[in-house]
């Protein structure tokens, strides 16, 4: 199928392309917002991603399956965007991501505290991990949000799966000490 889809895209077949969103649009917003922590922002930064691999597929070398490829501009992209609009904030609590259902309501409005309390855990946790180093948060975001493999991750990233465990080794190190001097200052 990808080999069929790729050939259909280089010839600017518009069902390939409506194929090749419906196929991977969920992954590619998964990557987006485990980066840049807002819905509307990752819906942002999916259509920039799928407009640039529908105007570079021709450059797409079947040695790397399709899902690679989107994570690779999925992750440029994103790291862009939080590059290119450094003022805005980009933090929002786990219960702001998604709209909450009713009966969620009516928890939350009994459970004001708590709530309250996972929100701030949440901004904590996301300014954590955007204070890491660019390449450190891309390993981590890719490992523990999207759950790849070390060699998902190198092959995504262009490096080698050494470097991969170096880099989440790091990136752990430092979110541990960001944490625990954040919960000593009582912040």
């Amino acid at each position: 199928m990808n080999d069929n889809l790729i050939k259909r895209l280089k010839q600017n077949d518009e069902r390939a392309f409506r194929e090749l969103v419906d196929e991977y649009q969920q992954m590619v917003f998964s990557v987006c917002l485990g980066i840049v922590h807002s819905s509307d922002d990752a819906d942002d930064v999916v259509q920039e991603v799928f407009i640039d691999a529908f105007r570079s597929v021709h450059k797409f070398r079947a040695d790397s399956k399709i899902s690679t490829w989107l994570y690779r501009i999925a992750v440029n992209k994103s790291l862009n965007f939080i590059r290119d609009n450094k003022r805005r904030r980009f933090f929002q609590s786990i219960g702001a991501v998604d709209s909450p259902d009713i009966a969620d309501e009516q928890h939350q409005s009994e459970m004001p505290y708590h709530s309250m309390v996972e929100k701030e855990r949440a901004e904590i946790l996301h300014k954590a991990v955007d204070a890491l180093p660019a390449k450190q948060r891309t390993a981590f975001v890719l490992s523990k949000y999207e759950d790849l493999s070390y060699a998902e991750i190198a092959e995504v990233m262009n490096t080698s799966i050494a470097s991969v465990e170096s880099l989440l080794f790091r990136a752990k190190q430092n979110l541990q000490k960001k944490l625990l001097n954040c919960y000593k200052k009582k912040c």
